[in-house]
């Protein structure tokens, strides 16, 4: 199994690239090898796998889609880089990226997680504290979603909303918008898939309403729901029955009471039939307070940026990292590569796709003629076999010399 952890190093002389926009962190690995200068392997386990750079079996573009891929099966992998800190108070927080499972991923996924200032680069790991991660996640049928976890007062909390990623062999890109009046949304392939509040759809936060540890159900409280009226009573005309024959009902000409029996019309429900009245009480007894208050909460001095994945199979390609603090920014930059690319991708995969299944074709036409031709050998031969007559009793020229 593998778990891939991945960081890029940005210099705070790029953190523009629009007006009124902040990037934090980006990563197209466009410059070839150079990338390995700005990562760091961790040393937590001397038999972590390795990344190459590559586009993969297909792609829409050679260069701009060449990505960090894990390369072996069965294995950890982690590595990581640093940028400037920085704080999202008061403004959005963007984080998106890239993920391709080319390889059919049975089980696996790729999380971006943001980490504190404190993170040891050589011993980082899969338990190393984090605020956010973020990313799909794929096992089998049952496991096919995108999770969004933060790390609250040392405490991880998962999102309470089931959000299914996509589970094809293509490129998508993920998107975590995080807005200051405590909002989030989450976009796949530039495309809305959830939003709603943080503390709403994770638990932050105690409940509004808890038992009050210094209430006392009173003596006389009854918990019975409803008890009968005592003052009621019963109107004369009240029993009535609840079903009556059906006064529009007749006889068929047809009936043979010998044969069919004596005839009875079918019954209908009575609708003067009354049930019985009953008076509502009080309830069962609920000690509850709202002594409990709300909290904001927000993520500040954001320093390291993570990739996790836990595969079995290796395969999967990371690649177009952003943060930053503009929404409008990551779209157009999700446009800029994942957009450009995707047309020509999923072509080129469809293209792959169809030469495989002519060459399979191909191949089992053969192999279907070569097992014809051998069956045909074969009744041949049975054939020779049973035409071969016998040397007739006194035929002395057609027994061997040593048996006249």
């Amino acid at each position: 199994m593998q778990i891939i952890t991945l960081f890029q190093l940005v210099s705070a002389s790029i953190l523009a690239l629009a007006a009124n926009a902040e990037v934090y962190f980006k990563e197209q690995f466009l410059d070839g090898d150079a990338w390995k200068s700005r990562w760091v392997n961790s040393e937590h386990k001397s038999d972590y796998g390795q990344f190459k750079l590559t586009a993969g079996n297909f792609y829409g573009d050679a260069e701009k889609d060449k990505g960090l891929q894990s390369s072996q099966d069965a294995r950890f992998y982690a590595t990581s880089g640093r940028f400037e800190p920085f704080s999202n108070e008061g403004k959005p927080l963007v984080i998106q990226f890239t993920v391709k499972h080319e390889q059919k991923i049975d089980c696996g996924g790729g999380y971006v997680k943001v980490f504190p200032a404190d993170l040891n680069q050589a011993d980082m790991h899969g338990d190393s504290q984090y605020y956010v991660m973020f990313g799909p996640d794929i096992c089998g049928y049952s496991t096919k979603k995108v999770h969004v976890i933060f790390n609250y007062k040392g405490k991880n909390h998962l999102i309470k909303k089931e959000i299914k990623c996509k589970d094809d062999e293509l490129t998508h890109l993920y998107t975590l918008i995080l807005n200051p009046d405590q909002t989030y949304e989450v976009k796949i392939d530039n495309e809305k898939v959830e939003s709603g509040s943080l503390e709403e759809d994770w638990d932050f936060l105690p409940p509004k309403k808890i038992k009050d540890p210094e209430a006392k159900k009173p003596e006389d409280w009854d918990d019975r729901a409803k008890i009968d009226d005592e003052t009621d009573t019963k109107p004369e005309d009240w029993d009535k029955p609840e079903n009556i024959p059906d006064p529009d009902a007749k006889k068929p000409d047809d009936w043979d009471e010998d044969m069919d029996g004596e005839w009875e019309p079918a019954m209908i429900p009575n609708p003067e039939y009354k049930c019985l009245h009953i008076k509502p009480l009080r309830g069962a007894f609920l000690p509850l307070s709202n002594s409990v208050h709300c909290e904001k909460h927000s993520r500040h001095q954001h320093v390291s940026v993570s990739v996790l994945s836990l595969q079995v199979k290796s395969g999967t390609i990371f690649d177009n990292f952003l943060i930053t603090d503009d929404v409008k920014e990551a779209e157009d930059f999700g446009n800029e590569t994942w957009g450009a690319t995707k047309g020509p991708e999923k072509k080129m995969k469809e293209e792959q796709d169809e030469k495989k299944r002519k060459e399979e074709e191909e191949k089992n036409k053969e192999q279907s003629t070569e097992a014809g031709d051998e069956e045909e050998e074969e009744e041949d031969e049975g054939e020779e076999e049973e035409t071969e007559e016998p040397p007739e009793e006194g035929d002395d020229d057609a027994l061997p010399k040593d048996e006249l």
